[in-house]
């Protein structure tokens, strides 16, 4: 984790890679462009099991192709956060591009990595707070593709993507997968039950009322170590090929897809490559910020953050690109949410519910390796 930077407008949210995609994927919004991001809360969500946000910015747009191919006819747009019924991922063809996987929906196909993985999960509010101890409070996540939220601190000086938010006057939400901590709840003027959420680390000051029917409670039994008993452990990144394995006593017990580092203008990945690292600190959640004015990022909320490497070199949730399989990051080993909470619960040592920190410790032995 680092200090936060001045970021401008379009760097934000994510880092610039991801917008290269876009670019060769097909043109985006330009500064001409007129849109009024309140007419794009789209509530209710479409009714399907499976669904995509496009995790592009509210004033831009991505292509929907009418066969899974950047070569194949436009048959429509979708604009940042629009949320499709996922039909299913196909292989097809982005030439030029390594990530060949496409996103079927009923408009057509989208190129992958612009499509979040989400769900439409609705939460009945608790009334009341536990007492894990440090005061009435609770780990939650998000589990719609996104809720609108209100800023509860409007006076106060806050992080510098809610900043942008607001001097833009557009709305300001959270999403799928993110985790927060919540300390208070109230039921507000229309009747509706609210949360009072915030990053209980790293924050820049931010914090919300939310509607509470978006999140759901995470249990301490949630965060239950995985395979505790067993000594010999070993997490091996293997950036050729960006994957990431669970080794005990040798045997490989999970395996999954990541994004790591980028090169740096010397050709020089991000992500440092080693045989001798191991985990040393461990977050529930955190905000996580970074990077210059041309290629910062301001991230709130991430979640199931396990660092294994100075710098904040860290295994973690990411819901602003679905490019698993690709050197996205700006060193991190983005993961999906199944996958980094995986990681977060097998790897040594446990964390304890409250404070749902770890620090300085020697854990788990980790390996990244080049191919």
């Amino acid at each position: 984790m680092s200090k936060p930077s001045p970021l401008s407008r379009r760097d934000f949210l994510k880092l610039g890679s991801l917008g290269l995609g876009a670019a060769a994927l097909g043109p985006l919004a330009g500064p001409g462009l007129k849109v009024n991001p309140r007419y794009l809360l789209q509530e209710p969500f479409p009714q399907a099991e499976r669904l995509g946000r496009v995790v592009e910015e509210l004033d831009r747009f991505v292509y929907v192709r009418a066969a899974p191919s950047r070569e194949a006819a436009e048959v429509g747009q979708l604009m940042g956060d629009a949320v499709v019924p996922w039909i299913r991922e196909v292989v097809g063809s982005a030439s030029g591009l390594r990530n060949q996987r496409w996103i079927e929906t009923p408009q057509g196909y989208v190129w992958a990595p612009f499509l979040q993985p989400v769900k439409n999960i609705v939460n009945t509010p608790i009334t009341s707070l536990p007492d894990y101890g440090g005061g009435p409070g609770m780990w939650m996540e998000v589990t719609q593709p996104y809720v609108e939220v209100q800023l509860a601190n409007a006076s106060a000086p806050y992080g510098h993507r809610i900043r942008f938010l607001v001097q833009s006057n557009w709305p300001i939400r959270l999403y799928y997968g993110q985790v927060m901590w919540v300390d208070e709840i109230r039921t507000n003027g229309a009747g509706e039950v609210e949360y009072h959420v915030y990053d209980l680390y790293g924050s820049l000051g931010d914090h919300f009322w939310a509607p509470a029917h978006a999140f759901k409670p995470i249990l301490p039994e949630d965060i239950a170590p995985i395979s505790p008993e067993v000594e010999n452990k070993e997490l091996v990144i293997n950036i050729a090929r960006q994957t990431m394995s669970c080794y005990e006593d040798g045997r490989e017990v999970y395996f999954s897809r990541v994004s790591t580092g980028r090169d740096d203008e010397n050709g020089v990945g991000f992500t440092p490559v080693s045989d001798y690292l191991r985990v040393y600190m461990k977050y529930i959640s955190t905000t996580m910020t970074g990077g210059t004015s041309g290629a910062g990022y301001d991230l709130a909320g991430i979640g199931w953050c396990t660092f294994i490497a100075t710098g904040g070199i860290a295994v973690h949730t990411c819901y602003w690109h679905n490019n698993y399989g690709e050197r996205t990051s700006a060193g991190c080993i983005n993961a999906t949410q199944d996958d980094a909470k995986f990681i977060f619960r097998w790897t040594a040592p446990q964390v304890e519910y409250f404070p749902g920190k770890i620090d300085q410790v020697a854990g788990t032995s980790v390996r990244v390796v080049q191919g």
